[in-house]
């Protein structure tokens, strides 16, 4: 029962992380990137890992997953600088909101969980 209550205790963050990886996928239309444009295939690719993820997770959770959100998540908050938009305000703000939104929320989703705590380092091998 502990399992079951601490698991879906975890899954508003999941929730969280489908509607900002939805919301970022939309971002080009609502903005009005141009399409095809780097910053609107940033936001199709980068919007649809998060969401595909964040929704695997709401199944099941596996650390190679928040993983991998956590990591796209630095990668959507960065980008307009690596990418060289950080000129466009809007995408700017929204990529760095987004971004650090969905990494801190994996974050604390990998701290929380208690199938995912067991993953770092130090946490020994606790049953």
């Amino acid at each position: 029962m502990a399992t079951t209550t601490n698991t879906s205790a975890s899954r508003w963050q999941d929730q969280l992380i489908l509607l900002l990886g939805l919301w970022f996928f939309i971002t080009p239309w609502v903005f009005g990137y141009p399409i095809p444009s780097l910053q609107a295939w940033t936001a199709f690719i980068s919007g649809a890992v998060i969401a595909l993820l964040a929704a695997f997770d709401l199944y099941k959770t596996y650390f190679w997953a928040v993983t991998i959100n956590l990591l796209v998540g630095i990668w959507v908050a960065v980008s307009p600088w690596v990418l060289g938009l950080a000129g466009n305000v809007a995408l700017m703000w929204n990529s760095l909101i987004v971004g650090v939104a969905v990494a801190v929320l994996a974050l604390w989703e990998m701290r929380t969980d208690p199938e995912l705590v067991k993953h770092w380092p130090g946490a020994g091998h606790a049953t």
